[in-house]
């Protein structure tokens, strides 16, 4: 039984989605390579944009379990929380205290936003499609009569 309330993915929103966290993800850690900053500060960004993504992807499998009635205990939901907005958080001191160019710190910036909406996109559509794969392998099993041995 499919939920109208879950449509399908359609394939240039996947695309899309896809396109934007490598876009975002490429041009954050491009602008790391080439800036001219200490191996420990651009270590510091790069364990940010990991902190986010993941903070990000597990924060919306959490509100999406929830949704679907499955059991979310509130410490994760919380942690969850709170992992996404210390990252924001942690970006934006960081960026703030940072001796980079104000065009610098809003490319930072908007290139970890990018990457953290994507994240939750992708996250999104690989949710809903492996529902429809479920619900395709479920309806097709069930109308193949059994072999029998």
């Amino acid at each position: 039984m499919k939920h109208h309330y879950l449509p399908k993915p359609s394939a240039a929103f996947i695309a899309a989605s896809w396109a934007a966290l490598l876009l975002g993800a490429a041009a954050y850690l491009l602008g790391l390579w080439n800036a001219e900053m200490q191996l420990n500060e651009k270590g510091y960004y790069f364990t940010l944009l990991l902190f986010g993504l993941f903070s990000s992807v597990s924060l919306q499998k959490s509100v999406r379990d929830k949704l679907e009635g499955i059991k979310v205990t509130a410490i994760y939901f919380s942690l969850s929380w709170f992992s996404l907005a210390a990252a924001i958080a942690l970006l934006a001191i960081g960026l703030f205290n940072a001796s980079l160019a104000l065009s610098e710190k809003g490319f930072y910036g908007m290139a970890f936003c990018l990457s953290l909406f994507a994240a939750v996109s992708v996250q999104k559509n690989t949710r809903d499609l492996a529902y429809f794969n479920q619900e395709d392998e479920g309806s097709s099993s069930e109308s193949q009569p059994d072999e029998v041995a």
